[in-house]
């Protein structure tokens, strides 16, 4: 048996932020999950649909990884990523970092995981591993699935090794921070600046704030989406509230984040946006309540109901960016 001495393996609302929290506290430093998803300029939007799909995807994040890459750039720390096609190599990846005394992050797809009692294909799901023995792997997941919890090592090799949307090649990784990081007014400025023009200017309609507007036109037609709406709908409902976001599609985790740089920052701008993402973030849970309510009923005024706040949403969201985009500026 290997396992890394004095891992705190705390299991938060999110799988990536928790990962990166286990890393970040084994070396000495301690951020709150809302100050890493800040700091990562982990917000987006993005509405996917396509014929391969059996049913449009709400997603309310920067795609797997990117958060971590930007927390990396933001903290001056080295990220060092390790991918390979080879199992037996990505082991050995995991194995010299775990025997050397450090916990790693993994890229893996959660259906494979035993304690997975869900099981939906997301290869973008992200863990931190701090030990393994003849059998197990021991690994940090979020509080919703654990915390700290063990996979077979079959398990774990099969969810390393899947292939699909949004997986990687047996993505292993680890953080090396600097001595002395960046002062908390130097980190929040370039992170906020970073996800207020991304969201400001989505180079396609179905990102940014012009994605939240075209997901309001297109909700509406959810019943005519799907055959089994009473399973697809609370699906969709559930991934924006329950699902590893921290509530409201990610928007309490930024919510709780901007509140924190209130406290760094003396701005009126960046007060307003704080102010405005919660009113988003109940919003957000509105959204997903009615959704769920046209999936139970089969009644479609709940939708053409949550394309209406969808489409406040993108204005409230919008000038939320704007608000930030000043701060930073």
């Amino acid at each position: 048996m290997a396992r890394v001495v004095d891992v705190d393996a705390r299991g938060l609302r999110h799988c990536e932020t928790t990962a990166v929290g286990v890393l970040l506290r084994h070396q000495g430093v301690e951020l709150s999950e809302p100050m890493v998803f800040g700091l990562g300029s982990g917000l987006s939007f993005v509405y996917w649909d396509s014929k391969t799909m059996g049913f449009p995807f709400l997603g309310g994040r920067v795609k797997p990884f990117q958060l971590t890459v930007n927390l990396a750039d933001r903290l001056g720390a080295r990220l060092s990523v390790r991918e390979t096609t080879s199992p037996r190599r990505a082991w050995d990846n995991v194995v010299a970092a775990i025997d050397g005394g450090r916990p790693v992050g993994l890229q893996l797809d959660s259906y494979h995981l035993d304690y997975f009692s869900t099981k939906v294909h997301f290869g973008g799901h992200i863990v931190a591993m701090y030990g393994y023995d003849d059998h197990d792997a021991y690994l940090v997941d979020t509080d919703q699935q654990g915390g700290a919890v063990s996979t077979s090592l079959s398990s774990l090799a099969e969810a390393r090794a899947a292939r699909g949307p949004m997986t990687a090649r047996h993505r292993s990784f680890t953080l090396d921070l600097p001595g002395e990081p960046p002062s908390p007014r130097e980190r929040i400025l370039p992170a906020l600046a970073a996800c207020a023009d991304a969201f400001l200017h989505p180079p396609i309609a179905n990102l940014g704030y012009r994605g939240i507007e075209r997901a309001g036109e297109r909700v509406r037609t959810w019943l005519g989406r799907t055959d089994d709406p009473q399973r697809d709908l609370p699906r969709a409902a559930l991934l924006m509230e329950k699902a590893g976001t921290g509530g409201a599609l990610f928007r309490n985790l930024y919510r709780d984040f901007l509140g924190e740089c209130t406290e760094v920052i003396d701005s009126g701008k960046l007060r307003t946006a704080h102010r405005l993402y919660a009113e988003a973030a109940a919003q957000w849970t509105r959204v997903a309540a009615l959704i769920a309510e046209a999936g139970a009923t089969g009644d479609a005024a709940h939708l053409e109901r949550a394309g209406l706040v969808l489409g406040e949403l993108s204005g409230i969201e919008r000038e939320a960016m704007r608000a930030l985009s000043q701060v930073a500026g």
